[in-house]
C-alpha cells in the first residue's frame, strides 16, 4: 500500500467541509490479479431524488 501524500489530509478535509461522505482511504481497484490503490473514495448526495454522486481522488 502507497505512503499518503503530504497533502492527504488537506484534500480529504476539503472534501468533507464540501459535504462529501469519504467511503474509503485508500479506496482499492481490483482488475484480475492486480490491485490499483486509489487514494480516496468519496459520495456525495445530490438530492433525495437522484442518485448518488462518487468520486476516486487521486492526490499528487
Amino acid at each position: 500500500m502507497p505512503a499518503k501524500d503530504l497533502y492527504h489530509d488537506a484534500v480529504k478535509n476539503a472534501l468533507i467541509k464540501d459535504g462529501w461522505n469519504i467511503t474509503h482511504d485508500p479506496l482499492i481497484l481490483s482488475i484480475g490479479k492486480k490491485d490499483l490503490f486509489v487514494d480516496l473514495g468519496a459520495e456525495k448526495l445530490i438530492a433525495a431524488e437522484k442518485s448518488n454522486q462518487k468520486i476516486a481522488v487521486e492526490i499528487k
